[in-house]
């Protein structure tokens, strides 16, 4: 495999047509979430060693569980605060960079000091784990602190927009209640640093209780925020402190403010957390968004009409159908089988996929508390009510623990699971049509872009595969630390993160270290 990618590797520096390509502004395709891209151009092999094939890279933090989102002119990426840009952040914190997409130099920094509350509320070194949605000159994410935050592209080079204006405040605080720890003094905003435009706080104003790292991917529908919100077990794993808050919440995307949530008694059967963003599409006429639930169900609920007018309380989603993704799993006091690797409810971290009205997806036992069963199944997206029964077209045994969303193109679904194998299954019968042995758990999902396969592992490894009925592995190679974020690729470069390092990939260019 090694002299395989060599020769592909020599062949990568011909002369190559790059087609002009567009940008990634949210996770997935919109509103579907399928990670299927229309680059085309983009190389069967590179080699961060040799800069074959590397058009620059940048160094992000200790640990990066974010996937790469372009949009602007910018790549925005979250990790943490282990490798500081600015002295004045110190210790442990959350990370929002934003590069320059051409050069991939540091524009500006969200960085948001950590919870102390409760070290579950936000786990050490885990850095803001969701990865931002971009639309025009406003970038929204969810924070480690599980703060919505909108931000200003521009950062603060035009000024400290408002109306929210404490920025020095918000990268001071320590605890939930705003309060700045005795004799430190409260930091300076400078040209490094972001400009908050609005913030909405999940714990205080909404109600919910965060659990690990907030892990979220912002979904856009007209004039509203469409969001998981991390709630889930408090730091025994076996109790539920906030069993009415809200799993899925709906913002006014101008002002932050909370306009509707789920209200299908979610809450006291989460497992772990609440992991998976929403997704979105059309079904017979209606606009539908799609959630996999921290209980293992997942929801089609009606989206809302444009321009609401305030009510004290928000309005309640109205749901179209459910499907409980494991039937025969624990439904009552299911936090007791915390630890139980054989029996256990399911829960998911991966998104819905929608394509051609069917809904993919792929959840099970929780890959740190519960059992080793996991599926990805095929629902019918077009029934009403319950359609636990009615809805399932097919169901894939997975090796074990699941964190990926499926990834679908050309009548194939890809998938990986953390039992270090890498899924090819036909969309339509539900049969594998090829798997993989890799070197290490699979937690990042697959991108699929000009005929080819891209996805790496917590070990490390890195494949690129044909995308084909028949297995083709195009090369393998070793970036040396684990790999939690899935491939972005945008105007005909691959963006690739591991662990410490943020490479943009592209044909035919040498290394331009930063």
């Amino acid at each position: 495999m090694k002299s395989k990618c060599l020769c592909l590797l020599a062949l990568s520096l011909l002369p190559t047509l790059l087609v002009p390509g567009a940008d990634q502004p949210q996770w997935g395709q919109a509103w579907s979430r399928n990670l299927l891209s229309a680059e085309k151009g983009l190389p069967d092999a590179f080699d961060p060693k040799s800069g074959v094939n590397i058009k620059w890279s940048a160094r992000l933090g200790t640990e990066t569980h974010s996937s790469p989102i372009i949009a602007g002119g910018r790549v925005y990426v979250g990790s943490n605060n282990g490798e500081p840009r600015d002295p004045k952040h110190k210790g442990d914190r959350g990370v929002l960079m934003c590069f320059e997409e051409r050069t991939g130099k540091l524009f500006w920094q969200s960085v948001v000091p950590k919870r102390v509350e409760d070290v579950y509320h936000d786990w050490p070194n885990s850095g803001i784990c969701s990865s931002p949605t971009v639309e025009g000159d406003r970038v929204y994410v969810v924070n480690n602190r599980g703060q919505v935050m909108c931000l200003d592209a521009q950062g603060m080079s035009n000024g400290n927009d408002g109306p929210f204006t404490d920025e020095g405040v918000h990268m001071t605080v320590k605890d939930a209640k705003w309060r700045i720890p005795e004799n430190e003094p409260t930091l300076t905003p400078g040209p490094l640093d972001a400009d908050i435009l609005w913030l909405f706080d999940l714990t205080t104003d909404a109600g919910i209780w965060s659990h690990d790292a907030a892990h979220s991917s912002i979904l856009i529908d007209g004039d509203y925020l469409y969001l998981n919100t991390g709630t889930g077990v408090d730091n025994t794993h076996r109790a539920i402190r906030k069993p009415d808050a809200p799993s899925l919440v709906v913002l006014e995307k101008k002002t932050g403010r909370l306009i509707a949530r789920e209200h299908e008694g979610i809450g006291p059967n989460i497992f772990h957390s609440t992991w998976a963003g929403p997704s979105s599409a059309m079904v017979n006429g209606q606009k539908l968004i799609f959630f996999n639930a921290g209980n293992g169900v997942v929801y089609a609920f009606e989206t809302l009409p444009p321009g609401l007018a305030p009510e004290p309380s928000p309005r309640f989603l109205k749901k179209a159908w459910q499907f409980d993704f494991d039937p025969t799993g624990p439904k009552e006091n299911v936090q007791k089988y915390n630890s139980n690797r054989r029996e256990s409810p399911s829960n998911f971290f991966g998104m819905p996929v929608f394509h051609e009205n069917r809904i993919y997806a792929a959840g099970g036992g929780d890959i740190w508390w519960g059992k080793n069963e996991a599926w990805m199944k095929c629902i019918d997206a077009t029934g009403n009510g319950d359609i636990t029964r009615s809805g399932l077209v097919w169901s894939y045994p997975l090796e074990k623990h699941v964190l990926a969303t499926p990834t679908i193109a050309d009548g194939l679904v890809y998938v990986g699971d953390t039992g270090r194998t890498f899924h090819c299954v036909d969309v339509k019968t539900g049969k594998a049509c090829w798997t993989h042995e890799v070197k290490g758990e699979i937690w990042a999902s697959a991108l699929v872009a000009d005929g080819k396969v891209y996805f790496g592992t917590r070990g490390g490894s890195f494949y690129i595969f044909a995308a084909a009925r028949e297995k083709k592995l195009l090369c393998e190679l070793e970036l040396g630390q684990p790999i939690s974020g899935t491939v972005s690729a945008a105007n005909g470069v691959l963006y690739i993160t591991t662990m410490t390092t943020l490479y943009a990939v592209a044909q035919s260019t040498a290394l331009k270290g930063l």
